[in-house]
This record gives C-alpha cells, sequence and structure tokens, in this order.
C-alpha cells in the first residue's frame, strides 16, 4: 500500500524557515500532481501549494512569496520550503495527491511560537 510519510517539522520563532520533506511509495509517484496541505487546531484543511508532473506551481494567496515547493522524481519526493513564517502557520502539514489517492500519512507539526 502506498505509504506517505512527512518529516521536517518543529518549533520555530516568528519570522524563521523550514523545510517539509513527503516520500511516497508510490510508482506513479511522477505522474500526479502533489500537494501540501495543513490542518490548523480548530480548523479544516487547507491547501498550501500544489505542483504538476512538469514542475509547474500554484499556490494558496498566504503562501505566495514565502513558501517554495519542488519536487524530486528520482526520489519519489516532495518538498516545501517555508519562510518568514508566522504563528498563523501552526499547523500539522500533510501531503498527498491533487486528488487526495494515496492514503493520508501522519504529518509533520510545525509551530511557530517565540
Amino acid at each position: 500500500q502506498v505509504q506517505l510519510v512527512e518529516s521536517g517539522g518543529g518549533l520555530v520563532q516568528p519570522g524563521g524557515s523550514l523545510r517539509l520533506s513527503c516520500a511516497a511509495s508510490d510508482s506513479a509517484f511522477s505522474y500526479r500532481t502533489m500537494g501540501w496541505y495543513r490542518r490548523a487546531p480548530g480548523k479544516q484543511r487547507e491547501l498550501v501549494a500544489y505542483i504538476n508532473p512538469g514542475g509547474g506551481t500554484d499556490y494558496a494567496d498566504f503562501a505566495k512569496g514565502r513558501f517554495t515547493i519542488s519536487r524530486d522524481n528520482a526520489k519519489k519526493a516532495v518538498l516545501l520550503r517555508m519562510n518568514s513564517l508566522k504563528p498563523e502557520g501552526t499547523a500539522v502539514y500533510f501531503c498527498n495527491s491533487n486528488t487526495f489517492a494515496l492514503r493520508w500519512g501522519q504529518g509533520t507539526q510545525v509551530t511557530v511560537s517565540s
């Protein structure tokens, strides 16, 4: 069964940076549009960013200019570089395809606090 394993979260001060990684055991990975999502406490899951098989990207408004999504098809990995983090970025971050075709992983906790 396809697994998604997210990592790289942690505690960071406002204005800091983190790089999240998602490893997928998926033979079709290079053909999928992949996304990062997040779920903040008491809120619904929301999209952070997408990257399509060709490397084209799209971002939620809050992520534009601060976050960068990338992928390594050889490693079946999708990355999210987050700069200038804000306290409202505190959430559990997940990856999945844009159609939620893969089984959700555990996510990685990001806490932005001084």
